[in-house]
């Protein structure tokens, strides 16, 4: 049997494990992100450049956990529903491509952060050896992340740039006439994608990896910096910053290598063997890209943890909110 005729046969693994999976994450992201919104509502300074990439992390985590129920009832359910029907294509466009966009925005968001953080630290220490050197296009560049109104021009930008793509690339494959028919909505058709959902998803993961590799080198570049200026001049207190600024960018770090890069080395793995012939492999191959796309989407509910540890004074108000709740 040809995958062109091959039928989706989703294992238990795909229609129990993945929906309550996602209804797990729905309530402690839900609950968590909430909590953090809660937080970020209650703080004064609001013109400060974290503030405003905490924001959109926040915002693009809670738009990911409100899809959440459409993708559970998706894998729950879709094997049953017929491919023409609306159910199957509110479910699926609701679910995975409000998750997708949201996705790249958390993306941006977090290696941006890590680009902020890496840029104050190496603008207030410049500015300590000298005032006379003059700046280079990198240094400059750097300093723009650093800047609130910098900040926000850039978060309308990427949501605007993200979202236009996602559109473009709905319309297109809505109005396209599928060459293939199927029976159900779990189909080889939905879960890869038209030739412009391939292209949209391949120019994606290009801007993954290199977001990835920025983030790597901004961290060994301070490593080394650090390493370098520790053995000519004495820190001292400052040694603290230092260390925090490193910390932050690692764990951005370690959240782009755990979560999303084993998704996005699988993609394109992915549309090579769907080329395949064999439709039993094809059965698995699906099933690996969603669970690894529900890896990355897992991020969402631990963020809330990750934005307390990543800013000192929302873990503040976050236990001032508490300590007044108490009698």
């Amino acid at each position: 049997m040809t995958n062109s005729t091959c039928v989706l046969q989703p294992s238990l693994a795909t229609t129990v494990a993945l929906p309550i999976i996602y209804s797990f994450l729905f309530t402690t992201g839900g609950f968590g992100n909430t909590l953090a919104a809660c937080v970020f509502l209650r703080q004064t300074l609001r013109r400060r450049t974290q503030y405003i990439y905490l924001v959109n992390l926040v915002t693009a985590n809670l738009l990911i956990c409100s899809a959440m129920p459409f993708l559970a009832a998706y894998f729950a359910n879709a094997h049953k529903w017929t491919y023409q029907s609306g159910i199957c294509r509110i479910a699926y466009h609701l679910g995975t491509t409000i998750t997708h966009v949201c996705m790249y925005v958390t993306i941006i968001i977090l290696c941006t952060i890590a680009l902020s953080q890496y840029a104050t630290l190496k603008k207030n220490n410049d500015a300590q050896q000298s005032q006379a050197v003059k700046e280079n296009f990198r240094k400059r560049v750097l300093k723009k992340f650093c800047q609130p109104k910098f900040a926000k021009y850039f978060s309308i930008f990427i949501w605007l740039i993200v979202m236009c793509i996602t559109v473009a690339t709905i319309i297109y494959d809505a109005q396209e006439r599928p060459k293939e028919t199927f029976p159900i909505c779990y189909n080889k058709r939905v879960e890869a994608g038209e030739f412009t959902a391939k292209i949209a998803a391949s120019f994606v993961t290009a801007c993954f990896f290199l977001l990835f590799v920025t983030v790597s080198l901004s961290y060994y570049s301070l490593t080394r910096h650090l390493s370098k200026i520790q053995k000519t001049t004495c820190i001292g207190q400052k040694h603290l910053i230092y260390r925090t600024v490193k910390r932050n960018i690692l764990v951005i770090q370690i959240i782009l290598t755990v979560c999303f890069l084993p998704y996005h080395v699988f993609r394109p793995i992915f549309y090579v063997l769907l080329l395949d012939e064999d439709c039993s492999r094809l059965n698995y191959i699906v099933e690996i890209k969603n669970f690894l796309a529900c890896l990355a989407v897992s991020r969402s509910s631990v963020d809330p943890a990750i934005t307390l540890l990543l800013d000192r004074t929302l873990k503040k108000s976050l236990y001032d909110l508490f300590k007044k709740s108490t009698p």
